[in-house]
Parts: structure tokens; C-alpha cells; sequence
């Protein structure tokens, strides 16, 4: 890699990778897609993606173990949508996203996450790539236990299950079995 991409760039990864508590184990995962993806870009961000993609199986093994299911927490499609938008128009130098939408939104977050952590459960965040950097840092340190995957980290064989789904106003939670609203 050393033709590829510099010391610095390759560490700035793995710092990332172990900031979001991700097991850097798998060197030679990381290495190949490195290799892979550093002729396209020389951006820790985007590489940092890649990589999480390509260690999808072991995150998701790590965060939730063997079985065949995944229950998460989403983001309704037009909150998803929002947060995009206000993205893109802070690193165009324009306003960020609303404070009192993010304020709600982030309580909706804590409140899924701790229903799940009750339950004996892990608290998953699943969103689209391109949310998913900037939702984790909002994150990481003021709800410790989610995490927040991107759709394309799941592995193909796991079977999704939504367990509450936060929107612009409350969070609504999906019916159980019982036909009880969700824990």
C-alpha cells in the first residue's frame, strides 16, 4: 500500500475504526479493501466507509452475536431526508439542522436505545450511508450504547427487524406479536 496511500491516511482509519469501537482484528479485510479503494480516494472518511462495509459480517456478529435477526431503530425516510439535506448545506457553509428537530430527535434515540438495553438487547441505529459518520458522532458519547450502522454493512443473510422508528415529531413503535405496542 505504501504506492497507495500513506502511513498517516491508513492510521487515520484505523483510529476511526477503533473510535466507533469497531474490532480492527481483520487486517487483511482492512488491508485489501484499503488497497482496493485507495487509488479512488485518499479520504479517511470515505475510506473509513469501505472498510465498515467490508467488516459488515464481524460488526454486526460483534454488536449482536449469531442469530439470524437484527432488531434496529430507523429514522423515518423524510427525517433521513432532512438530515441529508442540512448535511450537505453545513459543508456548503450554509445552516445546519433545526435545533429543536434535533433535539427531539435525539431524545426519540435515547429513549429506543434504552427500551432495547432494558430488554437485554443491543440498540441499533440502522441509516444510509451517508448520514450514518455524521449520526454516530452525534452520538457516540451522549447515548454510548447505540450504534449505527449503514443499510450496506448488514450482511445479506440477517434478517431485519424494525423495532421502533424515530420521525420528525415522536417516535412510533411497531405493534408486537400481541398486538401490544413495542418495549
Amino acid at each position: 500500500m505504501p504506492n497507495t496511500l500513506s502511513i498517516g491516511v491508513v492510521l487515520k482509519v484505523l483510529q476511526n475504526l477503533l473510535e466507533e469501537r469497531i474490532p480492527v482484528r481483520d487486517m487483511r479485510t482492512i488491508a485489501e479493501t484499503l488497497a482496493e479503494m485507495g487509488s479512488r480516494s485518499q479520504d479517511p472518511g470515505a475510506l473509513t466507509a469501505a472498510v465498515r462495509v467490508s467488516l459488515g459480517r464481524s460488526i454486526v456478529q460483534h454488536i449482536n452475536g449469531m442469530g439470524p435477526e437484527i432488531e434496529v431503530i430507523t429514522l423515518d425516510p423524510s427525517l433521513e431526508q432532512i438530515l441529508q439535506t442540512s448535511i450537505q448545506a453545513v459543508a456548503e457553509g450554509g445552516a445546519g439542522i433545526e435545533p429543536g428537530l434535533a433535539e427531539r430527535m435525539h431524545r426519540s434515540l435515547a429513549e429506543s436505545a434504552q427500551r432495547q438495553e432494558a430488554a437485554g438487547k443491543p440498540s441499533l441505529l440502522l441509516v444510509t450511508p451517508p448520514i450514518r459518520p455524521w449520526l454516530a458522532r452525534l452520538v457516540r458519547h451522549s447515548i454510548p450504547g447505540l450504534q449505527v450502522l449503514a443499510y450496506n454493512e448488514i450482511p445479506d443473510n440477517k434478517q431485519i427487524k424494525v423495532v421502533a422508528n424515530i420521525g420528525t415529531e415522536t417516535p412510533s413503535i411497531p405493534a408486537q406479536p400481541n398486538g401490544s405496542p413495542g418495549a
